[in-house]
């Protein structure tokens, strides 16, 4: 399956790239993220909780940066491992651009997944990943517009 968006961030290119590449703004942007643990020098750990229709799942994985343009992009790839409830893998090509006023972060995705997961069928498990990318996105740019607002 293949996601894709954009979204405009009120804050300036670099703020958006660190906030990208700081586990605990990544730990709290995550839908279901109990743990993220690492660097993006190395690789992430996480442990995410999610449910799917009628499957419970706890995957535990570890993403990777590559292709990485410092302050412009990077591709992210991860496997996650959820015992009988199934895996998920996959990759991600964020873009960033300065537009007027912020950034634009854009992004191309593509999923598997494999298990009871996958049994559900591609029209929830692609309703369920968009819901995430869309919650994902969301928590981010709040978080970063408000790491970024003036103090009255």
């Amino acid at each position: 399956m293949e996601l894709s968006g954009s979204r405009f961030i009120a804050a300036d290119i670099d703020t958006v790239w660190t906030h990208l590449n700081t586990p605990e703004t990544l730990r709290l942007c995550i839908p279901g993220c109990e743990d993220l643990t690492g660097s993006p020098d190395i690789r992430f750990a996480a442990t995410v909780k999610q449910k799917v229709g009628p499957v419970s799942a706890t995957l535990k994985g570890e993403v990777t940066l590559e292709n990485v343009i410092p302050g412009k992009s990077y591709t992210i790839v991860g496997e996650g491992k959820g015992g009988v409830a199934g895996f998920a893998k996959g990759s991600a090509d964020v873009l960033l651009e300065t537009v007027d006023g912020g950034t634009n972060l854009a992004y191309t995705a593509t999923a598997k997944v494999g298990g009871k997961l996958a049994q559900l069928g591609s029209r929830i498990i692609g309703g369920f990943a968009k819901k995430m990318a869309d919650q994902f996105f969301e928590r981010f740019q709040s978080t970063v517009e408000a790491s970024t607002a003036p103090i009255d």
